[in-house]
């Protein structure tokens, strides 16, 4: 068994993405809106990157956690978090149409980890 995790790293440059762009909202911009887009894809970002260093954590521990799960909440990060993100640096407002989209993605991830939590997991 190999001692590397791609999501663990994935799931860091998340977190230091939502970090860099949080500080930015607070000290780079002066626009509200375009501050409260970057406030809350960093926020979000943040918060999934959690999830997904989590999820890495679970599967380790044995927990069989349903495939795209993990792949569910980066999405999320992209489409949700990168259109804002997008937006808040002057990419067209039609992304905003993503955003949602990126929403959902992060739905699904939190409910297919609460179907592997839920699932018969058998022997260990």
């Amino acid at each position: 068994m190999t001692d590397r995790n791609p999501d663990i790293a994935i799931a860091a440059l998340v977190g230091l993405a939502s970090v860099a762009f949080g500080a930015f909202a607070a000290h780079g911009m002066t626009d509200e809106k375009t501050i409260g887009w970057l406030k809350t894809a960093s926020q979000y970002a943040g918060l999934h990157a959690l999830a997904v260093l989590a999820v890495a954590a679970l599967a380790r521990s044995g927990l069989r956690v349903i495939a795209g799960t993990r792949s569910a909440f980066l999405v999320g990060v992209v489409l949700f978090s990168g259109s804002l993100i997008a937006m808040a640096f002057g990419g067209p407002r039609w992304l905003g149409a993503v955003t949602p989209v990126g929403g959902l993605a992060f739905m699904i991830g939190w409910l297919l980890l609460a179907a592997s939590a839920l699932r018969t997991q058998g022997a260990r």
